[in-house]
């Protein structure tokens, strides 16, 4: 429980009440992926999260990983430790036997983007969010979030 509250601490940090602790754990109990967890050398904790679905039993489908939602600690190291998250996804993918590895992001987190298009990700779908009250929420610059757009 100590991992659901260290996950629930870092999505705070990017948007008040936001929790993926429903997640995780059904993700977990129903057997449809995994939740990629990365660390910090310096002792910092936990400083970004994934959680996968692979398999056809998932809505990741035949041969995919689908990132249902990731993310990491904002601050001015947010992009490298990005980069280090999906790299972690890109193992799991390779190590679950995926040949393909999928993720949604709102093009308002333009870094979270720029960093998908650098890594050869490209679009199949486009979608339009709107909120009400017309507020941001977590998807404006600086936020490296990626969620499912399917």
């Amino acid at each position: 429980m100590e991992c659901l509250k260290s996950c629930r601490n870092l999505t705070g940090a990017l948007y008040d009440g936001l929790d993926l602790g429903a997640e995780i754990q059904a993700v977990e109990a129903q057997e449809l992926g995994e939740t990629v967890l990365l660390g910090d050398m310096a002792g910092a904790g936990l400083v970004g999260f994934a959680v996968c679905h692979h398999g056809p039993r998932s809505e990741a489908g035949d041969g995919a990983c689908f990132i249902k939602f990731g993310t990491v600690r904002p601050g001015s190291a947010a992009g490298e430790t990005f980069d280090s998250l999906l790299h972690a996804c890109e193992a799991l993918a390779v190590a679950e036997g995926m040949s393909k590895l999928l993720a949604g992001v709102n093009m308002a987190r333009h870094e979270a983007y720029r960093h998908l298009v650098g890594r050869g990700f490209r679009t199949e779908i486009q979608g339009v969010t709107m909120h009400r009250p017309n507020e941001p929420g977590y998807s404006r610059a600086g936020v490296f979030v990626l969620d499912d757009w399917r």
